[in-house]
């Protein structure tokens, strides 16, 4: 005899996999459903992936920027915009870039708006949070992902991927501040703009999230050449480094 009180065998493993919330979410919302299952399959292949002997001249990233609307990933600050580019050893693949607006379906703060020039009404169309971690994450696929100051976008993306999907993101990630630490040690300003500047690359669009990645990746490029001037030939090797500054 069937069992009345049990819930949908479809709906009870999603349950098991991830909670309450987003399995009703998914029963009641197919695209939801699958947008989940993408992701959740990304973060199980990416845990599979030994690369630390990648070597630096081959290693493939994606340098990425988040504008968010705010600076609290728990206390109800959104995901606004994704932008990301690809690079293979010091080669900046410039024409394979990924931009995105997100609904943060909450309101955008003034000083946000002024911020990054992005509106409640440039949003109002825009895909949902987790259709924009899909598509972000379609791009990125199992490539290292590097960025500048990157723990206020490591909390954002593991905030929306928890909140979405109950799972955490698995990528590695190279934050550009570290790096800078270690190869520049006695600077006192390792802000974006200070270091674009020392370096000599143009500023173009501040606080865009796709021209914030741009420029972020000619700075991983600049580091990345100065790193293999040091004889340090692998990822592994680079991760050991950084990890004694």
């Amino acid at each position: 005899m069937k069992d009345q009180n049990r819930p949908p065998q479809g709906m009870w493993s999603l349950y098991k996999m991830g909670g309450i919330t987003p399995a009703l979410n998914s029963v009641f919302n197919p695209q939801n459903a699958r947008q989940m299952a993408f992701i959740r399959q990304v973060m199980k292949q990416q845990r599979k992936d030994f690369i630390m002997d990648t070597p630096l001249s081959d290693i493939e990233v994606v340098v990425f920027d988040l504008e968010t609307t705010g600076f609290n990933a728990s206390g109800g600050d959104e995901i606004l915009s994704f932008g990301a580019v690809a690079a293979k050893g010091d080669v900046i693949r410039e024409e394979e870039t990924f931009y995105t607006l997100v609904n943060p379906e909450r309101p955008i703060p003034a000083n946000i708006v002024e911020l990054t020039g992005i509106t409640e009404d440039d949003v109002r169309g825009a895909p949902s949070v987790m259709e924009g971690l899909q598509q972000f994450f379609a791009f990125v696929d199992k490539r290292i992902l590097v960025a500048h100051a990157s723990a206020h976008d490591r909390q954002f993306l593991n905030a929306a991927l928890w909140r979405t999907s109950k799972v955490h993101m698995t990528h590695r990630v190279l934050d550009t501040i570290m790096i800078a630490k270690w190869l520049e040690p006695k600077r006192t300003d390792y802000s974006l703009d200070a270091l674009l500047e020392e370096h000599g690359i143009p500023i173009t669009v501040r606080h865009h999230a796709l021209e914030d990645s741009l420029m972020t990746a000619r700075l991983w490029v600049s580091f990345l050449r100065r790193i293999r001037d040091r004889n340090i030939q692998t990822l592994g090797d680079l991760y050991s480094y950084l990890s004694q500054s």
